[in-house]
């Protein structure tokens, strides 16, 4: 296995990541925004307020897209495991 199969290794993984935590990251931005926004509206400025949704919102997300998320760990281990069964 050379430097660049590593480096090819941790690419992938690393878009995988990013793949399965871009849901939940991305709906927790919303959802603290909306809130936020919320807040400064009606001047309400309770600190906890913004954490229940968030965590709600993020179970359900992560909930949602978890069948994708094990296809897509499926997908790059298939990858990784045909990579060394090769050498």
């Amino acid at each position: 296995m050379t430097p660049a199969d590593s480096i090819d290794f941790a690419r992938e993984a690393i878009w995988v990541l990013l793949e399965i935590a871009a849901p939940a990251m991305i709906a927790g931005l919303v959802v603290g925004l909306a809130i936020g926004l919320l807040q400064a509206l009606t001047q309400i400025q309770e600190m906890t307020l913004v954490f229940v949704p968030k965590i709600i919102v993020i179970f359900l997300i992560l909930l949602i897209s978890l069948p994708f998320a094990g296809d897509a760990m499926y997908g790059l281990m298939t990858e990784i495991a045909g990579r060394i069964s090769a050498y």
